[in-house]
């Protein structure tokens, strides 16, 4: 296993990984809105804070030299099931391979952001 490390994702803001790889396969934490540059939450609409979780994500995939095309499942997590054809707008932009999915709305996430996307992919 290895601990895979950027710093252009947000600096992880518990006792995990940003991501770890193994036998061939990414697996990442679940990203939220973050500006890695201010430490700051970017955006104030779903839209905007799911462009920066996946961006955040995208950041991870390539500094494990993989891309949103080696993304075999995400998990999406959002503060409001009404944001949800919104947030699919964003994310068919990056997850054009049309990954395995699962996305379900949580009572609430860190720091009470309205989304937070977690990716696996494979490497191989």
């Amino acid at each position: 296993m290895k601990k895979i490390h950027t710093e252009k994702a947000p600096a992880a803001i518990g006792p995990y990984s940003q991501a770890i790889t193994a036998g061939g396969f990414l697996f990442a934490s679940g990203q939220i809105p973050i500006d890695p540059a201010t430490g700051e939450i970017s955006g104030t609409t779903i839209e905007e804070q799911a462009e920066q979780a996946i961006k955040n994500a995208g950041a991870i995939l390539a500094e494990a030299g993989a891309d949103y095309a080696n993304v075999v499942k995400t998990t999406c997590f959002l503060a409001d099931m009404q944001d949800f054809a919104a947030f699919n707008g964003v994310y068919e932009k990056y997850f054009t391979g049309k990954p395995a999915r699962s996305c379900v709305a949580v009572k609430q996430l860190p720091k009470n952001v309205l989304c937070e996307v977690e990716v696996m992919a494979w490497l191989g």
